[in-house]
């Protein structure tokens, strides 16, 4: 077996535990973001924690792999942060605060296109019958998971698309620059850039006041969804490292089926369609396919 099919099958499988943890995410804040009267303050607090979290399990990385020193690698972290942990977060959670969770996360799978999109002239991925068929079935899955899963539009979904646009861009910036940094410390760079350009907005907002008035149970959800946020950042970006942008993307994608069950189970939404759940794990395997097929080409 060649040492990029163990790789990819490797962030593959650090993708599938990513989506596991991405799915309880959007479903917990769901609830995290309506406990606070100001959805960008919440994320502030969330992200700032958060990027808090993984700088503290990347110290001990910092003896083997130390900090970068060139100014343009630090000025290509901070666009990421501002990319990928600042400005569409405020879109995602105040789109969020209006739409439901399972929705949300229906529009945000569909990063894999707008990465599939990018990453063939940018990042030179090739995609065969394999990658179309499996992003086909996921998202036929996803259709058909019922009415917590389903479509439908207005001013939140509009900004979750935006946000999602721009995480596609991150996906490619993030790929190009994780030879040169370890993926816990550019998890944390990203989250702490991010949290300066949201506390900023924040304040400018009037986001201190929803702050102070934030009840324990309002910063309970920030400790519970900054880890979970914490540990979704660090595997998504290690499973970068090692495989492919589009694959890892897609790979996330069956995340939205993880929200509409617990939404069903626990919320007491629609259960997702059977059909639907069996899509998307075909989906799944066809994904695998086509990695194996890439990596023989």
């Amino acid at each position: 077996m060649s040492s990029r099919l163990v790789s990819r099958q490797r962030g593959l499988m650090i993708a599938a535990l990513t989506a596991v943890v991405s799915g309880v995410s959007v479903f917990l804040n769901g609830y995290g973001v309506r406990s606070w009267t100001d959805p960008t303050a919440y994320t502030t607090m969330k992200n700032l924690v958060a990027a808090l979290l993984i700088a503290a399990a990347a110290l001990p990385l910092l003896r083997s792999a130390p900090l970068p020193r060139s100014r343009a690698l630090w000025g290509r972290l901070a666009v990421i942060g501002l990319l990928g942990g600042g400005i569409p977060f405020i879109l995602f959670f105040e789109g969020l605060a209006v739409t439901n969770p399972a929705r949300a996360a229906f529009i945000h799978k569909s990063l894999v296109i707008w990465v599939a999109i990018l990453a063939v002239p940018l990042l030179a991925e090739r995609l065969n019958r394999f990658h179309v068929a499996a992003v086909a079935l996921l998202f036929a899955g996803l259709a058909l998971l019922g009415p917590s899963g389903g479509i439908g539009w207005g001013r939140g979904e509009s900004m979750i698309l935006v946000a999602t646009a721009m995480w596609a861009i991150e996906v490619i910036l993030v790929k190009r620059i994780l030879p040169e940094v370890d993926p816990t410390v550019a998890g944390a760079a990203r989250l702490g850039f991010g949290a300066v350009v949201l506390a900023a907005w924040s304040v400018s907002t009037g986001g201190l006041h929803a702050m102070a008035a934030a009840g324990p149970a309002a910063w309970g959800w920030v400790a519970v969804t900054a880890g979970t946020l914490a540990l979704f950042v660090v595997g998504w970006y290690t499973a970068l490292a090692m495989a492919p942008a589009t694959d890892v993307t897609a790979m996330l994608v069956p995340a939205a089926a993880i929200t509409a069950l617990l939404s069903a189970g626990i919320r007491g939404s629609a259960a997702p369609s059977p059909a639907g759940l069996i899509a998307i794990a075909i989906g799944v395997g066809a994904l695998v396919m086509a990695g194996r097929r890439s990596v023989r080409e």
